[in-house]
């Protein structure tokens, strides 16, 4: 089964989750899953500083089918350039996937976005470049109610390769708080991968 459409689609077609909710659907996995996107922002921060239209989930791409396994019945598709293309139960994604559009079976909006993120033994590698890794032990933290995200640093560079409006605004917001590792991390990655990016002189 195969369906096309834009992966830039209206937000009403996705539910504002709240990052809670994915202690219930992930709670059985045994291996590392975290909160990425605008939301492991505002983890950081400790409070909500923008609205939310959808919930980003992070895990290893090696770790893919396990995390599905949770979802259970869910409808899963593989989006890439533009087309979504549905992953059949107890199949992994496609090698060149790095995201998975999830909902209910049957359900109208999607609920979760899983972002499958390269990685090289215990370490996490930016798929852009590479040369740019990270410890998991330095990758992720964990809020007060339990919750695991992805550090700010790791979830800008990121966001760097677009900078949409919202994510000017969740840099503008993170980077006054970062530390001196996390700012030189930031600072040197995006030196490395995007040398001319904007936010290069602001971190320095």
């Amino acid at each position: 089964m195969h369906a096309v459409r834009d992966v830039s689609a209206d937000p009403a077609d996705w539910r504002s989750v709240a990052p809670q909710e994915a202690l219930a659907w992930f709670s059985a996995i045994s291996t590392p899953w975290w909160i990425a996107g605008g939301w492991a922002i505002d983890l950081f921060l400790g409070r909500t500083t923008r609205p939310h239209g959808d919930l980003d989930v992070g895990i290893r791409r090696r770790d893919a089918r396990d995390a599905l396994k949770c979802l259970g019945s869910w409808d899963v598709y593989e989006a890439k350039d533009g087309r979504l293309t549905h992953l059949r139960a107890g199949t992994g994604p496609c090698a060149d996937v790095n995201s998975l559009w999830c909902r209910p079976a049957g359900g109208k909006h999607w609920m979760v976005e899983l972002l499958l993120d390269e990685s090289d033994q215990d370490h996490w590698v930016y798929r852009r470049d590479r040369q740019i890794r990270r410890s998991f032990a330095d990758l992720l933290r964990r809020d007060d109610s339990g919750l695991t995200y992805l550090v700010p640093e790791v979830q800008l560079l990121y966001k760097s390769s677009r900078t949409r409006p919202k994510d000017d605004v969740d840099f503008f917001n993170a980077a006054p708080w970062l530390d001196s590792s996390a700012r030189n991390w930031l600072r040197e990655s995006l030196r490395r991968a995007t040398p001319l990016h904007p936010w290069i002189a602001l971190l320095e």
